[in-house]
């Protein structure tokens, strides 16, 4: 089940409770399919889910990745906008 996530992931990586994403499956706004009792959600439906936001941790991911380049890399960066 590698292309999915369960709704145990989801919540995690939204950052909301389980009760919530179980909530919104059920308004429809988020499509899942369910198998047994367990629901599971299409990992490719997630910028769909997420609607184009970034949680706050995926936003700390982003400037931490920005930081190490601007460190390793902002004499280069300095340069190419001279240009």
């Amino acid at each position: 089940m590698s292309g999915y996530l369960t709704t145990k992931q989801l919540a995690e990586i939204l950052g909301v409770s389980r009760v919530t994403i179980f909530n919104r499956i059920k308004k429809g706004e988020i499509k899942a399919e369910k198998i047994g009792k367990t629901y599971i959600i299409k990992k490719n439906d997630l910028p769909e889910i997420n609607g184009g936001q970034l949680s706050a941790g995926q936003k700390k991911e982003i400037d931490k990745g920005v930081k190490k380049v601007v460190r390793e890399y902002g004499e280069t960066l300095k340069m190419l906008g001279q240009e």
